[in-house]
């Protein structure tokens, strides 16, 4: 029988773990505890918590328990891993503002009132510990040359690392240390720069315990372009509604690449594999189609299917196209060929210009190249050249005709289009 080890590993969450062949033969025949921490450094989390956050609902839906542990103790340090200067120190007031928010987020993914999902503060135990009863008990288990050679710390030698951060390593091992021991938690997951922390965690309880426990990690994730996933010209991709809208956050789904569309609906969507694979074969308005699907699926997983549909509903009533047919939702599917048949599915781009580009003017072909319309500058004058090119519906006149704030629209963009059915819009940012 399928247990969730493979389904993790089929979906491309495992980067790293310990004792690979050991832990899924333990995920196969029992029920564990597992947990990820959180440490509630801004008011939100990001698209790239999307990763740890799915994963945790892939173990509840095979009946594993988990815990998301907030990390309001641990962030009182600052973790130092994947930084190469010191994180700024926080107070507790702000950390304790942004637990609760982060708190009201985790909901929206997890149930915390079935039993299989628990969500606990580290500042609960960490902030009570005695320091030399600390140093003394769990100090003693650490190396300080094997600590050195971890990647979280190696690479902030060059730079300075001090004593607070030096400490993190200890608190989140003792985290694992006491999730094990009040808990029965056996498998911490992580970023991939957690892999030091987690293997920390593992040895600490080992030497204290004499218990075996788990670790594993996921891969960081960049898009095929090798930009870092979520970030857009406009910042980072918030799940807060109030800090990324869930309009804006259904177009950067749905302006996803065509190379990494089977890999985000694999990692973001609970849809089966079997559907998602049949991506690789899909092209143009398929393919238009599926990134619709990924990006409507996400959006109801982050803010609800109600706002999902709305986000579906503002992006066709914004390109004046349909780019899906509601028959697939609320339970999406990957589209077959006969069934998008009279379908406009389009892409829809999104590129983003600063409000001095579009003071000084922007020439057509060059925002029709920028947005991938067309593949060379030299194909965008031709296409505006015949008549093809149109900013607001209206034709553009000559190829070098300048895009200026002119064209903007009361919502701070412009409709640019290719031909009769290949949109994409200009948003000014300050």
């Amino acid at each position: 029988m399928r247990n969730v080890y493979e389904e993790l590993v089929e979906r491309g969450f495992v980067a790293q773990v310990t004792e690979g062949d050991e832990l899924k033969e333990l995920l196969g025949r029992n029920k564990i505890t597992c947990y990820i921490g959180f440490d509630p450094t801004a008011k939100s989390l990001h698209a790239g918590s999307l990763v740890p956050l799915m994963a945790l609902k892939h173990m509840v839906r095979y009946g594993h328990r988990v815990i998301v542990l907030i990390g309001g103790g641990t962030a009182l340090i600052g973790d130092p891993s994947g930084k190469t200067e010191m994180r700024r120190i926080m107070t507790r007031e702000e950390i304790e503002e942004n637990a609760r928010s982060i708190k009201e987020q985790l909901s929206r993914y997890l149930d915390f009132h079935s039993g299989q999902a628990l969500m606990l503060n580290n500042a609960e135990w960490l902030t009570k510990l005695n320091y030399i009863e600390f140093l003394r008990d769990i100090g003693k288990h650490f190396s300080v040359n094997k600590m050195l050679a971890a990647e979280s710390y190696r690479i902030r030698l060059e730079k300075g690392l001090n004593l607070i951060e030096f400490n993190y390593m200890l608190l989140q091992a003792y985290d694992f240390l006491h999730l094990f021991k009040q808990e029965g938690c056996l498998l911490q997951m992580g970023g991939s720069d957690q892999w030091g922390n987690i293997l920390a965690g593992i040895d600490l309880i080992r030497r204290v315990t004499g218990k075996a426990t788990y670790g594993l990690t996921f891969p960081l994730l960049v898009t095929s372009r090798g930009h870092k996933m979520g970030k857009t010209e406009q910042g980072t991709l918030w799940l807060d509604p109030t800090l990324t809208s869930p309009y804006d956050f259904y177009q950067y789904w749905i302006n996803t690449a065509d190379e990494d569309v089977e890999k985000f609906l694999s990692l973001f969507t609970l849809l089966p594999m079997e559907e998602i694979k049949t991506t690789k074969s899909l092209t143009d308005r398929e393919l238009n189609m599926a990134k619709a699907v990924l990006a409507f699926e996400i959006t109801k997983i982050a803010h609800g299917e109600e706002a999902a549909r709305e986000a579906w509903k503002a992006s066709a009533a914004a390109f004046g196209i349909k780019t899906i047919d509601e028959r697939f939702f609320p339970s999406s599917t990957i589209p077959r060929p006969e069934e998008t048949e009279g379908l406009d599915l389009s892409g829809i781009k999104t590129i983003y210009k600063r409000r001095e580009d579009l003071r000084k003017g922007i020439p057509a072909y060059e925002l029709f190249y920028e947005a991938r319309v067309c593949s060379s500058k030299g194909e965008a004058r031709r296409v505006i050249t015949q008549g093809g090119g149109y900013v607001n519906d209206r034709p553009i006149m000559a190829f070098d005709e300048k895009i200026t704030l002119g064209h903007l629209n009361n919502r701070g963009e412009i409709l640019l289009r290719k031909g009769k059915k290949v949109y994409f819009r200009l948003v000014m940012i300050e």
